[in-house]
């Protein structure tokens, strides 16, 4: 067990020395701000604090851990070795920045709780973010940092035997409409006829009226292929439906479609299904608890995980929800048009509430890559290349690779070209 001393024991020390220490490295943490039990302690240690005790493993501590609430911080980023580092300690210090500190700062997401530009659905930029303006987005640099702190303690602690995690994967499908064209309702469908016809679309107009006679499958109902692909990995998918209501923002079928929850059923049957919040749901408590309970009856479970609608996070009211209604993870973490890493981490972590200064129950799952974002890639080969090395960063720190890819992304349609390939290319990593 590693043994902090600390002047000062906060709610932010000990929730950042956990997931680096324990759900990055695997190592016990656990801390004191007396001396005698310090120089007591016969195993691996270290001191987080202005000044050094003595020669010990010694970082000098930034004032964040210490502090409550927010404030405008000022922060300069630096090249270190083959990363960034930020918040810098000084002489005397064993690590040239506060990597606790900094973690902490990326991990509560503690800049988008302070003033920024939204984009047109109220979501965070990433183009806002300290990451993609310091230039290390793609980087799982929290992960990073773990690794060369772990360096260091094994270089001190030459016995401590240190525990070893495995890459693997989560694989998520999106499924904001399980349908393109069937089981939308009489109105729905002759509405999206018209639609096609006023827009010349008569190779949509086709296609639509084959499937609603049944001459053709739905485009979009790719789960038999889902599941087939389920059957022959270990990885377990995570497949997110929307139960709300039809809107502007969600148009989703309706739950008397015995062929939309039949198909919640069988898909549960191979993988985890997750609720996908309706937009309107995001800041309505009631409404989202109503979507829970619909989905619970569907599948007779307690609902696994939870994702919203576009993903958009409202924070930390979306998290709090999800605290709220008892529900365990969390999977809205990313960003839709860039790949990257938006807490800083490919290691699930748990929620901290920054204005309660709590840390929660809630397991958040950060996603780092969206089919949306390898739109941008013009040819199928610039696509699997900057996938391979996204993976490859992760594989570095044997973290996890989360991909949300939607059911219509996996579909023959010819803007998904090659989709299917990329979906492949992630679920066959693990055995590489």
């Amino acid at each position: 067990m590693l043994l902090v001393y600390t002047h000062k024991i906060t709610p932010r020390l000990t929730y950042i020395f956990k997931h680096l220490c324990k759900r990055i490295l695997g190592v016990e943490v656990s801390f004191t701000s007396k001396i005698e039990d310090f120089i007591a302690h016969d195993s691996i240690k270290m001191s987080y604090a202005r000044q050094p005790l003595s020669k010990e493993f010694f970082v000098r501590s930034h004032a964040l851990l210490f502090e409550q609430g927010l404030s405008d911080i000022e922060i300069a980023v630096n090249d270190w070795e083959d990363t960034k580092g930020f918040f810098t300690t000084g002489e005397g210090s064993d690590l040239p920045y506060d990597i606790f500190a900094a973690s902490f700062y990326l991990l509560s997401r503690y800049e988008e709780y302070l003033p920024h530009v939204n984009d047109d659905y109220g979501r965070f930029l990433a183009s806002e973010s300290l990451a993609k303006k310091e230039g290390f987005l793609e980087s799982p640099i929290i992960d990073v940092w773990a690794y060369k702190l772990k360096a260091i303690l094994q270089d001190r602690f030459p016995d401590f035997d240190f525990p070893s995690r495995t890459y693997n994967i989560t694989p998520i499908i999106d499924v904001p409409s399980a349908f393109k064209y069937s089981n939308k309702g009489l109105m729905r469908s002759i509405g999206g006829a018209f639609e096609d016809l006023f827009r010349l679309k008569f190779r949509q107009l086709y296609q639509r009226v084959s499937v609603l006679f049944g001459f053709k499958k739905d485009p979009h109902y790719t789960f038999t292929w889902l599941i087939n692909r389920q059957k022959s990995t270990e990885s377990k998918f995570i497949v997110f439906f929307v139960v709300g209501e039809y809107s502007t923002y969600d148009k989703s079928i309706s739950l008397n479609k015995k062929e939309f929850t039949s198909l919640i059923k069988s898909v549960g049957d191979y993988c985890h299904v997750g609720l996908k919040a309706s937009y309107f749901a995001l800041d309505n408590l009631e409404m989202l608890k109503k979507e829970k309970q619909k989905l619970e009856e569907i599948t007779n479970v307690d609902l696994y995980a939870i994702r919203n609608s576009h993903s958009k996070l409202n924070l930390p009211k979306t998290y709090r929800n999800a605290v709220e209604l008892e529900i365990p993870r969390e999977y809205t973490m990313g960003y839709i048009n860039e790949l990257g890493f938006r807490a800083g981490t490919c290691t699930p972590f748990l929620f901290y509430d920054l204005d309660y200064e709590v840390q929660t129950p809630l397991q958040i799952h950060p996603f780092h890559c969206m089919d949306f974002a390898l739109l941008k890639y013009n040819s199928q080969l610039d696509k699997e290349e900057k996938l391979e090395r996204l993976i490859n960063t992760v594989k570095k720190v044997d973290g996890t690779f989360s991909s949300v890819f939607h059911n219509y992304s996996l579909s023959d349609d010819e803007t998904w070209s090659g989709f299917k390939t990329l979906f492949n290319q992630i679920i066959n990593s693990v055995n590489e």
